[in-house]
């Protein structure tokens, strides 16, 4: 890894530094991983810090998957996180497209209002958000939380794509035009797929927000059926405690981390990359 340091001494604090943030995040993950692995007389008898003794509970992982129904709460994320993700990549795509390369009265106006909202807390539009949704009918719905989530990831979307479709050459869309390709054409033939890398970019940072989303997801949903993953370990963690089945419940909070972990762990250069390419016109 190239830094840029050429002084020792600060070199090795840079490497000091980088090697505790490491530590400080995958501790939790490792100490969450052999909590799984625990049963109940372990968490009682000796401090919850200690390393699990042999042999390890494997068995917890599949109790609370089979149990707890978890498998059912884990496509339930799936739908609603990849539909959420697609819709709003399409609304953010095709707006930050218009503001980026046609100029119209007001479009830097309408521009700022999104990136402003970016500054609101989603927390406040809660109360108004739920009379909307139920008298559009779209409580307990995967549908109604997919539009919402949908909504929610639009401003960052459009943030990064603005910066995307700006540093496109004008010439590609003049001469997609003169070869006969309607607006339409030269947006999904030409400009979508050289936004490739700002789309996956969005993408990925609206999944690991969307898996992880709990707050609106418990006040929009209250039928059991249609839980999401985090609203089910909050469910889970309210009815372990009396019945100390901690072993359980942190075998269903890992694997509720693994998927964001594994599309971590594969695209974290495309984050970076794409966010910086975005920023460079």
């Amino acid at each position: 890894m190239k830094t840029g340091i050429n002084n020792p001494i600060l070199k090795t604090l840079f490497y000091a530094l980088l090697i505790i943030w490491g530590i400080s995040v995958l501790y939790p993950l490792l100490w969450t991983l052999l909590d799984a692995l625990k049963d109940n007389g372990q968490f009682f008898l000796h401090s919850p810090w200690a390393l699990p003794n042999l042999p390890l509970i494997w068995e917890n992982f599949s109790y609370v998957w089979d149990k707890y129904n978890f498998g059912a709460y884990f496509v339930n994320s799936l739908i609603v996180t990849a539909g959420s993700t697609v819709l709003g990549l399409i609304l953010a795509a095709t707006t930050a497209y218009v503001l980026a390369r046609y100029k119209f009265r007001g479009s830097g106006g309408l521009y700022l209002l999104y990136i402003s909202s970016m500054m609101i807390p989603f927390v406040l539009a809660l109360i108004p958000l739920f009379f909307l949704m139920n008298s559009m009918q779209l409580i307990n719905t995967k549908i109604g939380l997919i539009m919402v989530y949908a909504s929610s990831i639009l401003a960052f979307g459009i943030f990064v794509l603005v910066g995307f479709f700006k540093s496109l050459p004008k010439e590609l869309e003049e001469a997609a035009i003169t070869d006969g390709a309607s607006h339409y054409g030269t947006f999904f033939r030409v400009m979508l797929p050289l936004s490739q890398p700002g789309l996956i970019t969005v993408a990925i940072v609206n999944i690991l927000n969307i898996w992880n989303e709990y707050i609106v997801g418990t006040v929009l949903v209250n039928d059991p059926k249609q839980y999401t993953i985090p609203v089910e370990i909050g469910v889970m963690q309210a009815e372990m405690q009396y019945r100390t089945e901690w072993g359980p419940l942190f075998a269903g909070l890992f694997i509720s981390i693994v998927p964001v972990l594994i599309i971590y762990i594969f695209f974290q250069r495309r984050i970076a990359s794409g966010i910086t390419a975005g920023a460079i016109k």
